[in-house]
């Protein structure tokens, strides 16, 4: 039983989906979403859901609405998917948390971390040694500096360089 369901069918969860399809690991894949015709139910409905799927991930922007989807959907026994491009770049010694989504293109270098619920567009580079705190998003072209330490909730812009070294 290695059905994904994904929170979110707009545009976001949209791409989210094919990337987990490029992933070839899920049997299904599915949406919960509160406006959208191809969910199969509503986001506050994730509960009845989880004997049929084992996974679930959060593809929406807000990082404070994501955050607390990951911790429901915790509380409710999903395990919390990390969602990878086959196409992206992660270093061996890089880490990624729970609830992540790295998009095509992207680069994780060595020694680096991805927090939980975090999205790494494409073309993004956390380059190594560097820390990208929980629900942070990476744009796309931008570029975190090596040792750098990108603080909860931060949204680093499409195409800036982000130097925060502590």
């Amino acid at each position: 039983m290695n059905n994904l369901l994904i929170l979110g069918a707009g545009q976001f969860g949209l791409m989210v989906k094919e990337i987990a399809e490029d992933m070839n690991c899920f049997d299904k894949i599915d949406f919960l979403d509160d406006n959208n015709e191809i969910a199969i139910g509503k986001l506050n409905n994730y509960e009845k859901f989880s004997r049929e799927y084992r996974y679930a991930v959060v593809a929406i922007g807000n990082p404070e609405i994501r955050l607390s989807y990951i911790q429901k959907l915790e509380e409710a026994c999903f395990i919390v998917a990390i969602i990878a491009s086959p196409n992206a770049y992660i270093a061996p010694s890089a880490q990624i948390m729970k609830g992540s989504i790295i998009e095509p293109m992207a680069v994780v270098q060595a020694n680096s971390a991805v927090a939980v619920g975090c999205i790494i567009s494409s073309g993004a580079v956390i380059r190594h040694n560097a820390f990208v705190g929980d629900v942070c998003h990476v744009d796309c072209n931008a570029v975190v500096m090596s040792g750098s330490v990108v603080l909860a909730k931060t949204k680093v812009e499409a195409c800036s360089v982000y130097r925060n070294i502590i």
